[in-house]
């Protein structure tokens, strides 16, 4: 007897339930669509009725909600609300760059000038870094294969990578505040004010410490979420950051609506419609391709070691139809970002208009942009598949424990045929990032959606939610199938994106009485600093 979905339950009750169920065999969408969501509302309260994942639950929100702290926390010397006007122009009007990814990135923390206004970027652009170089340099790859130990001097290089990139972002962050029209074109002191209100040596000083010690505050929570909570801290971090605008795009929405008298004329029924069927649409769109994966079938040969005959087993090599991820979206938006203020300030100073014009041609709404763009996003799929995925390693590994895909000889074969297969599974999933890149724009210039608005229709935040979503369903759902509770489907399981070895968690959970001591004080803040909303927004 075993329990599942908190019952008991046995052989005998599964038949006389698969019974009942096939004599109700072609129920409705509505009777399917009620079902799935009871399944899944059932597997979130069975995820409290289990003490190690409800800790872990608790914990992991618990410091997510510290780390939405830090980014309102505003630097001392610093007026952040000349740029969150700025901001807030630049978004109606349908502007937007690299600074307004990377603020989104942060969850807003860049506009209110906040001690984790580097938010987690640092430590991910080192870890890219270190990623990359294991691919090119000899010994970093060597110290990769060491094992544990190996990996752990990795990341002690990762951490002091990031304490550097650190002082030179938070550098030039700080010297670009005292003159923002370098950092954010378009910016008028005279119009919306100083930035910065004190111009001191310590000023810069200070502030680059306490911004770097903001960053590596969130690198030590990811860490800590990662091991002791549930999911991946450091995506945790970044799609929490995306999704605190929420409410804005709420509200945004509403107004879209619901105009008051007199402010222009609100979107109907259709629209609602069609938007929320788009969101739909989308959201199922990236999930399909997130979890794509082609099976390439595997059999492993008969061999006897002592008494045992190992292998003859039939397996499958997944090769995953967007393998670079969210990477060549954000390269190409950096590489873009670069070429159009250089050709625009080299134009206004020597007063070459043909350099101007071409400049504006770079911005996002133009032809131009986009060609170069999908081009981009073409070449660096292509780039972080040939560093990062490793046909002739792989294929040297079949051979060595006595497996071969049917049809291909082993060897070299075998490696020119996973990358035959890998360069098509490329090109397909180059096509999917380059489309919904591009769905926020079309929204945004064709369709008159705002940009706050426009962002949960596609784009980098919405492939990294729904991605980072997907892997965190995943091992809650590992720990109910364990405790022999049902998951979030009733046939199948949650793939996660990456077939790497270090899925799930790696840690201990805290005792319940630590993760109370930490979750009470934190929902302590959470209600005074609701309640400081409440009374400002409808009492004062």
């Amino acid at each position: 007897m075993r329990r599942r979905a908190g019952r008991l339950w046995s052989p005998e009750l599964a038949t006389v339930d698969t019974d009942a169920l096939s004599r109700h065999s072609s129920p409705t969408s509505a009777a399917a669509s009620t079902v799935l969501i009871s399944t899944v509302f059932s597997a979130f309260s069975n995820s409290l009725k289990i003490p190690e994942l409800r800790s872990r639950i608790f914990y992991t929100l618990s410091l997510l909600f510290v780390s939405r702290v830090a980014s309102i926390i505003p630097l001392p010397g610093i007026d952040p609300h000349p740029l969150q006007r700025f901001f807030a122009e630049q978004a109606s009007s349908g502007a937007g760059n690299l600074i307004g990814l990377y603020n989104m990135f942060t969850g807003g923390a860049l506009t209110k000038g906040a001690i984790a206004a580097l938010g987690i970027m640092p430590y991910i652009s080192a870890s890219i870094i270190f990623q990359l170089m294991t691919a090119v340099v000899p010994a970093l790859s060597r110290l990769q294969q060491e094992g544990d130990v190996g990996r752990q001097k990795l990341t002690q290089y990762t951490r002091y990578a990031t304490v550097l990139i650190c002082l030179i972002q938070g550098t030039l962050l700080i010297l670009a505040l005292n003159n923002p029209g370098q950092l954010f074109p378009g910016y008028d002191v005279a119009t919306y004010g100083p930035i910065v209100i004190v111009s001191k040596w310590s000023f810069i000083l200070t502030s680059v410490i306490f911004m770097t010690a903001g960053t590596m505050l969130l690198m030590w929570l990811g860490e800590q979420i990662t091991q002791r909570g549930i999911g991946n801290g450091v995506s945790l971090l970044i799609t929490v950051g995306i999704l605190a605008d929420i409410p804005g795009a709420a509200q945004q929405t509403y107004s879209l609506f619901f105009r008051p008298v007199g402010t222009g004329a609100s979107l109907g029924l259709p629209q609602a419609v069609i938007m929320v069927a788009l969101f739909l649409i989308v959201t199922m769109g990236i999930i399909a391709v997130v979890q794509g994966q082609r099976k390439i079938p595997v059999q492993y040969a008969k061999r006897v070691v002592g008494n045992k005959v190992m292998g003859g087993q039939s397996s499958f090599l997944p090769l995953k139809v967007n393998y670079s991820g969210v990477m060549p979206v954000i390269f190409a938006s950096a590489i873009l970002l670069f070429p159009q203020q250089i050709f625009s300030w080299i134009g206004a100073t020597y007063q070459l208009k043909f350099l101007t014009e071409f400049s504006q041609n770079l911005l996002r709404g133009h032809w131009t942009y986009y060609f170069i763009y999908t081009t981009l996003i073409l070449f660096f799929s292509y780039f972080w598949v040939s560093v990062m995925f490793k046909p002739i390693q792989i294929a040297d590994d079949l051979k060595k424990y006595g497996g071969y895909i049917p049809g291909v000889r082993p060897g070299e074969p075998t490696a020119q045929f996973l990358d035959f297969i890998m360069t098509r599974l490329t090109l397909a999933g180059a096509i999917f990032l380059t489309v919904i890149a591009i769905m926020p724009d079309v929204l945004l210039f064709e369709l008159n959606v705002p940009t706050r608005i426009a962002y949960f229709f596609g784009g980098t935040g919405m492939l990294i939610t729904v991605g980072v979503v997907l892997d965190t369903m995943r091992q809650v759902e590992t720990f109910l199938l364990q405790r022999h509770y049902d998951g979030f489907l009733r046939k199948g399981r949650i793939r996660a994106r990456s077939a790497s070895p270090q899925q799930g968690v790696s840690g201990e959970a805290l005792s319940q009485d630590a993760v109370l001591k930490l979750a009470l004080p934190m929902l302590g803040l959470l209600v005074l600093g609701t309640a400081i909303w409440a009374y400002k927004a409808f009492i004062k």
